[in-house]
């Protein structure tokens, strides 16, 4: 009865998401309740069970808030300026060093964790070297996209927040092991950009770079609009950067929680760089947004799995499915799971991936010994991180696809193979390096 109800829940809620029928903040909370209290559990009880999902992801939701605010602030103050400079004069107008360059600008701006704000800045400031060399556009969208996803695995990204809420693990615990995988995905990107930047040099033969075009001294520049550059504190910029490496040094050194070294971080950069307390309101106002946005679908996540576990349906799935595996083959749960991550993007957004499927999957493994957390890993190497550029269940896809000026099919079609094989170095160093267990 548990495991129909619970499996009724998580089909409900898929459905409701996919189908954009109900938003996942409205789905996550009220399908459960519903579920619950037909499964013959009390209104009080359901309301005990909520809480405590929603008291165990308080730490995960001020993190990220904080983290929006941070370096949303650190890019208002223009800290990104000076570094878009200096790639753009490093690069020239030579392809090879032009999608290089493109692939490390957009790691640095996707430190914020949003793909929209790394595809707005790192698009424009590259896309006019793109035309005027008459380089294929599909590079510059395959190499951001590489760039932007292989990061998104951050701890206050997207994905790894939901993985971290959904199986109520320490974000830092699940991020923490990864890093040599992530590290090891950045340069497996950073190759793949230099070999399309060469083979772009072969095609338009331009070997010669810059003294070909007869322009060896030129330097591109962007422009910004008028309200941007007043916002911008350009003798604060070696004091931003600091504060940019102590608040990471901090999280992953495990001084404090990652929440509190954020909101330190917050409070620092707004008295560093806006002193007037109306100024840090529209500072704070500014991101507001796009911080509360994720914060709602964070805080309904914990109704769902605090309902979910502690109903028992969670568990009840779980056993019935492990029923129904071998043990013998359970240790490759993980390892197939991460190999399909990327691929499954296409087919499931966030929220429905990990709110309904990643826990089923956790406790099914659990129930044949395998560590949850390998489960959470293995999504996360691709599953809306390096899979997030191309699927059509993220509205930053067309986006990038939109500003690059070119079709959603061909930028799936050129740059999906690039993206999963990311996902496979990622996950094999994983495996090399003990954070995905046999």
């Amino acid at each position: 009865m548990l495991a129909l109800a619970g499996l009724l829940t998580v089909v409900l809620v898929l459905a409701g998401i996919i189908s954009k029928k109900l938003s996942p903040m409205a789905a996550l909370v009220v399908i459960p309740i519903i579920t619950a209290l037909f499964a013959g559990f009390s209104f009080e009880d359901t309301s005990k069970f909520a809480i405590s999902g929603i008291q165990k992801l308080a730490p995960v939701v001020g993190m990220f808030i904080f983290a929006i605010l941070f370096f949303g602030i650190i890019k208002d103050a223009g800290t990104l300026e000076p570094i878009i400079g200096g790639i753009l004069r490093l690069v020239g107008l030579r392809p090879s060093r032009i999608v290089l360059g493109t692939a490390v600008l957009a790691m640095i701006v996707h430190l914020d964790g949003s793909g929209a704000v790394t595809f707005l800045v790192t698009v424009p400031a590259m896309l006019p070297l793109f035309d005027r060399l008459g380089m294929d556009r599909r590079i510059l969208a395959c190499v951001i996209a590489m760039a932007a996803g292989t990061a998104n695995m951050l701890p206050w990204g997207g994905p790894t927040l939901r993985a971290a809420s959904a199986l109520q693990i320490p974000v830092g615990d699940l991020y923490l092991p990864m890093i040599p995988a992530q590290a090891a995905g950045l340069a497996f990107v950073l190759l793949c950009a230099w070999y399309l930047g060469l083979r772009e040099e072969r095609r338009l033969g331009l070997g010669g770079g810059a003294a070909a075009l007869g322009g060896a001294n030129e330097i591109h520049r962007r422009d910004l609009p008028e309200e941007e550059r007043a916002l911008m504190r350009p003798g604060m910029f070696w004091v931003n950067c600091a504060l940019v490496v102590a608040v990471l040094a901090a999280m992953i050194a495990e001084l404090a929680q990652p929440v509190l070294c954020f909101m330190i971080g917050t409070i620092a950069a707004l008295l560093l760089n806006y002193p007037s307390v109306a100024e840090q309101r529209r500072r704070i106002d500014s991101h507001a947004k796009a911080a509360l946005m994720m914060a709602t679908i964070l805080l309904a996540a914990g109704v769902f799995t605090g309902i979910m576990s502690g109903t028992n349906m969670l568990s009840a799935m779980a056993d019935y499915t492990a029923a129904h595996i071998p043990s013998e083959n359970a240790k490759h749960m993980p390892i197939v799971l991460s190999l399909l991550s990327m691929p499954l993007s296409l087919l499931f957004d966030p929220d429905s991936f990990y709110f309904g499927i990643l826990p089923v999957l956790s406790e099914a493994g659990g129930a044949l010994g395998v560590d949850p957390i390998n489960m959470g890993r293995a999504a996360i190497v691709g599953q809306m991180t390096t899979g997030f550029p191309i699927s059509p269940l993220t509205p930053a896809t067309f986006l990038l696809v939109g500003l690059c000026r070119i079709e959603l099919g061909d930028h799936q079609r050129f740059t999906f193979g690039f993206l999963w094989a990311t996902s496979i170095v990622m996950t094999v160093v994983a495996v090399l390096t003990g954070a995905i267990t046999l």
